[in-house]
């Protein structure tokens, strides 16, 4: 009867639009989801910063550098705000990294794909960036607290990087021969894992149900995918670009038509066998057992003062 009651207030509360607190009562299963889904998002945030940081040493030109080098420190940020949010659930990031090594926790599977040519700087930003941002608007009205304001701040930096990526992009387009196919090559390469992003069809998504009633989720998979879709499409034209999709068509109500996902792909990276799942997760152990001194020693410093 407790539980009942405690699930009433939990819900009312939701209902309210009241945020969830750490010190809060919740169900566990609600607390479980948390936990997973800001663990992933954490994970994703530091495990996206490898194929950006392979170029820092090759982009064109000083400006350029110093735009992919403020945008990888952004993403290490925004780990460190996640996993500072996650943790209030009762779960140490030591176990969160834990999980990771483990595989038992997973990151985006878009990270999982390499990036060639400095066009790709561009459609991760513009296509990858893009399609988190349209998520995480959503997310910044979540009804966890900590995650709900950790959004906040992540939307204003991710915004900077979107339009990076799409000044990349554009100039590249407008640009030689060979640049322009260098372009038109990277947004093939990205188009469909970015919208693969925002996971499966919800019908197919076993935590949708919970998640919307609890307001952890505000959107469907669908809909934003969907939200994405009809806001780049026209981007990718005004820079002269072709739509990596033939079968795209507008409709009557401003909305775009596009071909189903391949959908075994999704899985199959999933599940651990995309182009650089073994080679994402082993630099990701690697530098963590290279930085433990550096743990230490500030753990130290910290209990010496």
């Amino acid at each position: 009867m407790e539980d009942q009651n405690n699930m009433e207030r939990f819900q009312a509360k939701i209902d309210a639009g009241i945020k969830i607190e750490p010190k809060d009562w919740m169900p566990e299963k609600y607390r479980q989801t948390l936990v997973r889904q800001m663990s992933q998002h954490a994970h994703s945030e530091v495990i996206g910063m490898q194929p950006e940081g392979n170029w820092l040493t090759r982009a064109p030109s000083l400006r350029a550098k110093k735009i992919l080098m403020a945008k990888i420190q952004d993403e290490g940020g925004h780990g460190l705000y996640l996993y500072c949010a996650a943790e209030t659930l009762g779960v140490s990031r030591d176990k969160f990294i834990e999980w990771l090594h483990q595989g038992k926790a997973k990151y985006a599977s878009v990270f999982n794909y390499p990036s060639p040519t400095w066009a790709d700087m561009g459609a991760i930003g513009w296509l990858v960036d893009g399609a988190a941002i349209v998520n995480q608007v959503s997310l910044q009205r979540t009804s966890y607290g900590p995650y709900s304001r950790a959004m906040v701040k992540i939307c204003k930096e991710e915004s900077f990087h979107q339009r990076q990526g799409y000044e990349i992009m554009a100039t590249l387009a407008k640009g030689t021969k060979e640049q322009k196919e260098m372009a038109q090559g990277a947004l093939d390469r990205w188009w469909w894992p970015s919208l693969m992003m925002f996971g499966p069809h919800d019908s197919e998504s076993a935590n949708t149900k919970d998640s919307m009633k609890w307001g952890i989720k505000l959107e469907t998979n669908d809909d934003l995918r969907q939200q994405f879709i009809d806001k780049t499409i026209p981007q990718i034209e005004l820079i002269g670009l072709k739509i990596p999709d033939e079968n795209a068509v507008l409709q009557e109500n401003g909305s775009y038509k596009t071909s189903d996902i391949d959908w075994d792909e999704f899985w199959n990276v999933i599940k651990g066998n995309g182009p650089c799942n073994v080679q994402r997760l082993k630099h990701h152990v690697k530098a963590h057992e290279e930085g433990a001194w550096v743990r230490e020693a500030a753990i130290a410093y910290g209990e010496k003062q």
